[in-house]
């Protein structure tokens, strides 16, 4: 965090709504980075650190109050199958919370006097196969093993000391209550975050079902959805809010379509900060956007949320 008295992120939200950035893959896509490849934005860590530092920098500028660190990809199976070994993955996980708080002391050196946080990306398994499962979830494992694939790295982004992690894109219930057990006793708070489908993951469960453990745990301090459509959030924010009582957190996708086969976006944008009014009476206080958002976007939601030194 930056400033002298910053608030934990936890104190900030119980007093009003706290701005996100927007996607990592396409601010670095902006600038000319490939992200060609299984690693996709985390493969950054490793051959251009600073770029990730950069793009950090260009949301917080924008008006963001939340970085979220280029380890949604970043896992040890993920990096192994590049070549890379534990040593080095958990070096590459650390780092990325490192570069965060590169930038956010570069924002205060600039001139942002507002707290800034640092939230540690730790993306479903789905996001390690690089296949489009985590739109699908339901990838033939159990609680229990997909427990044991999560705590690791989780583990390793808890001892880098991040502000929150951000358990986020999660397409199935059951690989939220294996996050959620994967947290428990690392110290650091958690937001839960679903990639849904209109009232449910992308797994088929109803929200109402997927949001409830979500309640009992202290770990968490906000409960919501991500990398889904603007039309889907309104709703699960309410359910959001209605079944834990905790903050909710949302940041949709523009509202284009990825196609796994392809690799590429489809369709048209539909995000817009005039949505942002809705979703904080309905109970958001962690507002911002996903893939096909950027900083311009960030801005104006910035602008809507209405804190001061933006």
């Amino acid at each position: 965090m930056t400033g002298r008295t910053s608030p934990s992120l936890a104190e900030a939200l119980a007093t009003g709504a706290v701005v996100l950035d927007g996607g990592m893959s396409n601010q670095l896509e902006a600038t000319g980075h490939d992200l060609g490849g299984g690693l996709w934005s985390a493969r950054l860590l490793a051959e251009r650190p600073e770029a990730v530092a950069e793009a950090h920098l260009a949301y917080f500028r924008a008006g963001a109050d939340v970085a979220i660190t280029a380890s949604y990809q970043a896992t040890f199976q993920g990096f192994a199958k590049h070549g890379i070994g534990h040593e080095e993955a958990a070096r590459l996980l650390a780092l990325s919370v490192r570069l965060a708080r590169t930038a956010a002391r570069r924002a205060g050196d600039a001139g942002v006097t507002r707290p800034l946080w640092v939230a540690a990306s730790a993306g479903p398994y789905g996001a390690m196969l690089a296949d489009g499962s985590e739109y699908r979830g339901r990838y033939g494992l159990g609680v229990g093993e997909l427990e044991r694939f999560h705590r690791p790295r989780l583990e390793v982004l808890a001892a880098a000391a991040p502000d929150v992690i951000a358990l986020e894109t999660v397409p199935d219930a059951d690989e939220g209550a294996a996050l959620l057990r994967a947290v428990r006793g690392l110290g650091v708070p958690v937001w839960l975050s679903y990639t849904v489908d209109g009232p449910r993951t992308r797994a088929g469960q109803p929200l109402e079902d997927a949001f409830a453990p979500a309640a009992g745990a202290d770990e968490v301090i906000a409960v919501g959805v991500n990398c889904c459509a603007p039309r889907d959030a309104g709703p699960a924010v309410e359910i959001a809010a209605r079944v834990t009582g905790k903050p909710v957190v949302v940041y949709p996708n523009s509202g284009e379509v990825w196609d796994a086969r392809t690799r590429a976006w489809t369709g048209r944008a539909a995000f817009g900060a005039g949505q942002v009014a809705a979703w904080r009476e309905a109970g958001a206080r962690l507002i911002g956007g996903c893939c096909r958002v950027g900083p311009e976007a960030i801005s104006a939601i910035a602008s809507a949320v209405g804190s001061p030194d933006r």
